[in-house]
């Protein structure tokens, strides 16, 4: 289940911070990284004004933040600018064709699909085509994990064009429901698929 709002930058920003004197320490302007448990509540304040204004239900609450973190952070990932969460990714393991109910909340160590939770991107810098670009550098991320053959997510309707834009395809109804929320499957196919370009014009 995913949130985007996202107009896009020509170009990733991923340069270091402009030095001052006296300063021991600068934080990169732009950073990527995957997630920890220590960034759980900033990730969870962020999914939380998220979706809690556009459909009243948060993906995941914050123990289950915490729980896939613990479990696979190397699924997740991050856009920090100047040490601060902007955006991020997190998914887990799935072993089956579809996403049934035990996919929100369970993590296949032995799977082969990638089940994206949750795509969120903070109030302040939506707008701005980061929830774009973070997600066409997850699945070049994807392209370096051997274990992993696709990524699969479920959305809402009016999303639908967002991750197609992103190389995603409609494998059809969801059979999840959240209360009266309903969700369209999308598959993305990691393995035997070209490089895919990001598309600059979104």
């Amino acid at each position: 289940m995913s949130v985007m709002n996202a107009v896009p930058l020509t170009r990733p920003l991923h340069m270091p911070s402009p030095g001052s004197r006296g300063r021991r320490h600068t934080l990169p302007a732009s950073e990527f990284r995957s997630l920890s448990p220590e960034d759980a509540i900033s990730v969870f304040e962020i999914e939380r004004e998220a979706f809690i204004s556009v459909s009243g239900e948060c993906p995941l609450h914050l123990d289950e933040v915490r729980h896939f973190l613990t479990l696979c952070p190397e699924l997740s990932l991050g856009w920090f600018e100047g040490g601060r969460l902007v955006a991020f990714i997190i998914g887990s393991l799935w072993d089956q064709e579809r996403l049934t109910e035990d996919a929100l909340t369970l993590h296949k160590p032995h799977g082969m699909t990638v089940h994206i939770h949750v795509l969120a991107v903070h109030r302040t810098f939506r707008q701005q085509g980061k929830g774009s670009i973070l997600m066409w550098r997850y699945l070049q991320y994807l392209r370096c994990l051997p274990y992993v053959r696709r990524a699969v997510l479920m959305c809402e309707d009016f999303l639908v064009p967002f991750y197609r834009k992103s190389g995603f395809k409609v494998q059809g109804p969801s059979e999840i429901s959240v209360g009266p929320l309903t969700f369209i499957e999308m598959m993305f196919p990691v393995r035997g698929h070209a490089y895919m370009r990001r598309n600059s014009g979104y």
